[in-house]
């Protein structure tokens, strides 16, 4: 499977320090191994990977691409995305 940023994604993880941008990859990867996926909300075709307390990767799959949507680095960020689906 085939590993993909959008545009606000990239720009999302180029805002977090190295540390940070690690980690975040180190999920991203993971996501590509493991098939446990959650949905961001029932019946949205979009899924969510915690990678901390309050930070998470937003994300879709299409044929053999991940794509990566959007890097939230906040719970806030996070909430914002998900409010969006009411």
């Amino acid at each position: 499977m085939e590993l993909l940023f959008t545009e606000e994604a990239k720009e999302d993880l180029l805002k977090l320090d190295k540390y940070e941008q690690k980690i975040f990859m180190k999920h991203a990867e993971k996501i590509l191994i493991y098939e446990n996926r959650k949905h961001l909300k029932h019946g949205v075709p979009l899924y969510v990977e915690k990678v901390s307390k309050q930070a998470r990767i937003i994300y879709d799959i299409q044929k053999e691409k991940l794509i990566i949507l959007k890097i939230c680095a906040t719970h806030k960020e996070y909430e914002k995305i998900y409010n969006e689906f009411r």
